[in-house]
């Protein structure tokens, strides 16, 4: 019997996933086509921090080796960025002339680092930070350059500085927000880890927007200048100030698109059934994920309606989050901001660094909010996902799982769709 043909687009964490959940269920219904626009196999995005700080190489993070695209017999296409697709006749297109058809598409494009329309964006020296590339000219500068400035205080523009700042340069990090994590960490929180990374030598700018990128006369960024009239040397510049979805492709060959390429809980696109999208540039229930949890849950449900078993349903994910800068620990999830109709119990050791906030609605946990001690931070997290009551263990919440008694399981319902 003849194989279908499959070919995915994107060759990063969501779709190479994707394709493993689709392997153990079916190995054999699909001859698979990889396109992927950079010229690795699957690595882990997500520890680019680490290699950064020279903490792990680019070899230790690579997930997928070249030999498991050959084991599984998979044709990979490596930088060739595909640039169209002919859905009547089902053909995909690379830049290169490179042609193939397909009777599933799955697009896992990811995502673009959002670059600030600013005078001297396009100066050298200036870069965003996504993928082994950005991650090479930055270590590259640092044995080069002193000075470095990184715009964006958000996970990705933390983990940047950090690294940098072991690699020996200056570094001062510019946020327009208030606090650092503002979508992440509260004020509190926030206060203990700028303190932390102050002490460790990087320099912060708040409440502070970017007005314009100074050239050095020889086409290099020399300065970075502030609305507020001030000014900071920076021979380097890391645009860290949010990512937006790549759907350049899906709307060129007329895919519905709105905040990602827009998809339904079969993670089919609701425009072309035969093509599917997961990661960072699907957008499900008006949502477009970052995180890895979240894209994964996705791939799981994509493989078994790629594999014609599909009985599952992609109904949208709880996500936390944890930093990655060696000896800080921190971790929120789910509403910890709380609100006029939640409690709140908090636990503070300014001297030891410790803080903690939980957030409870109608005897659940429903967010929670820590640094410092982020050992029971999981555990936090099922019992928010479960939504499990914590009524008998309430007085004991916030001294964590050891402390507490097993929190009691919901009724069980006749609702399988999950």
């Amino acid at each position: 019997m003849k194989k279908m043909k499959l070919v995915m687009i994107g060759n990063g964490m969501a779709g190479v996933r994707t394709l493993e959940e689709l392997l153990k269920i079916a190995p054999d219904l699909y001859d698979i086509t990889v396109f992927g626009a950079e010229p690795h196999p699957n690595y882990n995005r997500i520890m680019l921090s680490p290699v950064l700080a020279g903490e792990q190489t680019l070899d230790e993070i690579v997930l997928n080796p070249l030999s498991w695209y050959e084991t599984h017999q998979i044709r990979l296409h490596l930088g060739k960025k595909v640039v169209d697709v002919d859905r009547r006749r089902r053909i995909v297109r690379a830049e290169d002339g490179t042609e193939e058809t397909y009777d599933r598409l799955l697009i896992t494009t990811g995502s673009n680092p959002f670059i600030l329309p600013v005078p001297g964006k396009d100066l050298d020296g200036v870069i965003a930070y996504r993928d082994i590339a950005d991650t090479n000219t930055m270590i590259d500068a640092a044995t080069k350059y002193r000075h470095a400035v990184v715009i964006g205080g958000g996970l990705l523009g933390l983990e940047a500085a950090n690294g940098l700042m072991l690699r020996g340069m200056q570094v001062t990090v510019v946020h327009v927000a208030p606090w650092l994590l503002e979508r992440q960490l509260d004020e509190t929180a926030a206060g203990l880890l700028r303190q932390k990374l102050e002490e460790r030598g990087i320099a912060f700018r708040m409440n502070t927007q970017t007005s314009a990128l100074v050239g050095d006369g020889n086409g290099r960024v020399k300065a970075v200048q502030f609305k507020d009239g001030g000014e900071v040397p920076a021979e380097l510049v890391v645009m860290a100030a949010g990512i937006r979805p790549n759907t350049a492709l899906a709307e060129k060959i007329g895919l519905h698109c709105n905040r990602g390429i827009v998809v339904n809980d079969t993670m089919q696109t609701v425009t072309d059934p035969r093509i599917y999208s997961v990661g960072e540039c699907a957008a499900h229930r008006g949502i477009a994920y970052g995180l890895v949890a979240p894209l994964f849950e996705q791939g799981k449900v994509c493989a078994t309606h790629l594999a014609e078993v599909g009985i599952g349903r992609y109904l949208g994910s709880q996500t936390s989050t944890k930093l990655k800068v060696t000896g800080i620990d921190l971790f929120s999830a789910g509403n910890f901001m709380g609100g006029d109709d939640c409690e709140e119990i908090v636990m503070k050791d300014p001297y030891g660094g410790v803080y903690k906030k939980l957030v409870i609605k109608d005897d659940q946990l429903v967010g929670a909010c820590m640094y410092g001690d982020t050992v029971d931070g999981s555990w936090y997290f099922k019992l928010l996902r479960e939504a499990l009551k914590i009524d008998g263990i309430r007085d004991l919440l916030i001294f964590g799982e050891s402390s507490a008694a097993p929190a009691e399981a919901p009724a069980e319902t006749s609702d399988t769709s999950r």
